[in-house]
């Protein structure tokens, strides 16, 4: 038999859960990421948890939601408008459990309840099949310049709704 996980839970951000998304960040890029991108760029996009005070505010500036495993935070995404998902970031102890599913459903529930018909997310190349698998469809390849080292993502949309179709 395989091994039950315990259920994640999910909550809204608070200005104090800055510190442990700003580790969660951190330890997802730069542990999850190494075969898609360079130390040099995962150093580089790990820098933008550095000034807590700023990350923080980048934070609230969204709606963040917060997956929780016994009451501990392993994941957050936020969404940024109506229909962008801006960050989506699991920890790596808690990778592979379904807690990264559970964020993107409950925005994609929440930004469908807002009368979105459809999302885009600027996904990692780490993060492009995990997207592709949710119905999410490749729109373009992008080159962003992060603290001085160029990465790639891939800008991706979903229709929500009945009867969607991207």
């Amino acid at each position: 038999m395989g091994q039950a996980f315990p259920k994640a839970a999910l909550r809204p951000f608070l200005p104090t859960d800055t510190p442990v998304l700003a580790a969660i960040f951190v330890a997802s890029v730069q542990q999850l990421t190494s075969d898609d991108y360079s130390e040099e760029q995962q150093e580089a996009w790990a820098a933008a948890a550095d000034d807590e005070a700023s990350f923080g505010k980048k934070l609230a500036s969204g709606l963040t939601l917060i997956a929780t495993l016994q009451g501990s935070p392993v994941g957050f995404a936020s969404l940024k408008g109506n229909d962008h998902i801006d960050m989506l970031y699991v920890h790596p102890s808690a990778a592979g459990q379904g807690v990264g599913a559970m964020l993107c459903d409950a925005l994609e529930k929440l930004a469908g309840a807002r009368g979105t018909t459809g999302l885009s997310v600027d996904a990692s190349d780490t993060a492009v099949d995990f997207f592709r698998k949710r119905g999410y469809v490749a729109q373009q390849r992008n080159s962003v310049s992060v603290n001085g080292e160029w990465l790639a993502n891939t800008t991706m949309k979903k229709a929500l709704g009945a009867g969607a179709q991207a």
